[in-house]
């Protein structure tokens, strides 16, 4: 692993940052359009002595800071966007971490972070600071924005033009662009040298396992946001053109740009989530291959994995399940939860050692499939889980596999065997078996749209082949 100091990069710009903040620091107290407009030419300054020079040169860390302020305190619709791109913009250009030409990981030295390690602030301090938007973040911060974005994941949170809301949930996006910026990396050179030291050290490892968290709680409220704006944009999306309701129009004195601006960044503050959970998932994962090889420490300490919390919360609230579904889309993952989900009462618990060699146990789709070949076992299944909810998995899990199997990714399932095309359509036929098993079982079984289009999938890869 390879380190390279910030200073050769930047060399000289002590006379640039001095020019560039004194333009916000006459005007950091002020709320005016003239204040405002100091801010945009600051924004605009930082860009060009960044981006325009001949050999581009990130800014200085107190520069970073102060466009980091304007999107935690700006009010402006032009302050907040144009300062969440810039940071966007800066971090794809001046990656902190990467993999160079000669296949090495490069972390910079003294880097540009949004997040603040300070061991003396208290909560009440961090609390503080999330209220008044002021400087970098600490752990304790992070988690006081996924609570505040819990508040925002309601149609009616969304539709109120507030630009506070869109603040959080833009301050949201970046922190997790950025944290996806600093694993990646990390994590494709781990897949190539299986040191954990260069996972152990990523900025998504040290927050989970930061003691200024309460992890569950923080992944259940992750949770609860994906699965509340993936219901409010599904809503918006059943009710469109139809004029009479007017749950999804804005007032008449709203400001129009804001408004669609709430919605669109609302959409991928979603998205947003999603990755930030598939990345959590990937350090599980990685995590788990290190223990296995007994590379963890105590140290390290003992998480619960993501995907088992997730489990738990679309166990017992049955109601996330189909905006959790909806919304999560990555096919890999997505597969190992209806998997999973189905393991939970189809397979009896496994003995294990925390470095046990292998997996609890092998299930794959096509082994859940398998369940409903009789009618003993489809029997037992509607004894533990509803009809809908089945239906719901089935189609779900079939639609990822599907995906997956048309992406030719290998090796992310159980079994690689489910990839093959000799194989799908072998699922395809346990598919419509499974169904038909259910019908048999349950006459009044009502077939939902969603299982009818995999029904529909399956009989046309049948009939091609």
């Amino acid at each position: 692993m390879e380190r390279t100091s910030t200073n050769r990069r930047r060399g000289n710009r002590t006379g640039i940052e001095e020019n560039t903040l004194a333009i916000v620091e006459s005007t950091e107290a002020k709320d005016t359009q003239d204040a405002d407009d100091d801010r945009i030419s600051f924004l605009e300054a930082v860009r060009a002595s960044s981006f325009a020079s001949e050999v581009a040169v990130p800014p200085t860390n107190k520069m970073y800071e102060a466009v980091l302020q304007i999107l935690r305190v700006g009010k402006s619709l032009e302050l907040i966007m144009s300062s969440y791109q810039l940071l966007i913009d800066l971090d794809k250009h001046f990656p902190q971490v990467f993999v160079s030409k000669s296949h090495e990981l490069v972390v910079v030295d003294e880097a540009w972070s949004p997040f603040a390690f300070s061991s003396d602030v208290t909560s009440n301090e961090s609390r503080a600071a999330g209220e008044n938007s002021s400087g970098l973040l600490d752990f304790s911060g992070f988690a006081l924005l996924i609570e505040e974005l819990v508040e925002i994941a309601t149609v009616e949170n969304l539709r109120a033009m507030d630009t506070k809301n869109l603040r959080n949930m833009l301050l949201f996006q970046y922190l997790v662009s950025f944290l996806e910026g600093d694993f990646l990396p990390r994590k494709t050179m781990y897949a190539e040298t299986m040191n954990w030291t260069i996972l152990r050290e990523s900025f998504l490892n040290m927050l989970l396992g930061s003691r200024r968290i309460n992890y569950k709680n923080l992944m259940k409220d992750c949770l609860s946001i994906l699965c509340g704006l993936s219901q409010v944009y599904t809503g918006m999306s059943d009710n469109r053109g139809s004029p009479e309701n007017s749950n999804t129009k804005p007032s008449e004195d709203c400001n129009p740009a804001l408004a669609f601006a709430l919605l669109q960044v609302g959409k991928s503050t979603c998205i947003a989530m999603q990755k930030f959970l598939i990345i959590i998932m990937g350090l599980d994962n990685s995590k788990k291959n290190a223990d296995m090889q007994g590379q963890t420490t105590r140290a390290d300490g003992v998480r619960t994995p993501v995907v088992e919390i997730v489990l738990d919360e679309l166990t017992y609230n049955v109601d996330m399940l189909l905006p959790f579904l909806q919304a999560f889309n990555q096919p890999k993952w997505k597969l190992e939860i209806v998997v999973q989900y189905f393991s939970k009462y189809t397979t009896k618990p496994s003995v294990r050692t925390r470095r046990s060699n292998g997996p609890v146990d092998d299930a794959t789709f096509t082994g859940i499939l398998n369940w409903f070949s009789s009618s003993t076992g489809t029997k037992s299944i509607l004894k533990k889980i509803s009809i809908q909810v089945i239906q719901l998995l089935l189609a779900h899990g079939f639609q990822a596999l599907l995906l997956l199997s048309s992406q030719n990714i290998e090796g992310v399932m159980d079994s690689k065997e489910e990839t093959r095309e000799s194989s799908l359509v072998e699922i395809c036929k346990s598919m419509i078996c499974a169904f038909q098993s259910l019908k048999r079982t349950n006459e009044e079984m009502e077939i939902l749209p969603i299982s009818k289009e995999a029904l529909f999938t399956a009989a046309t890869i049948l009939s091609m082949n």
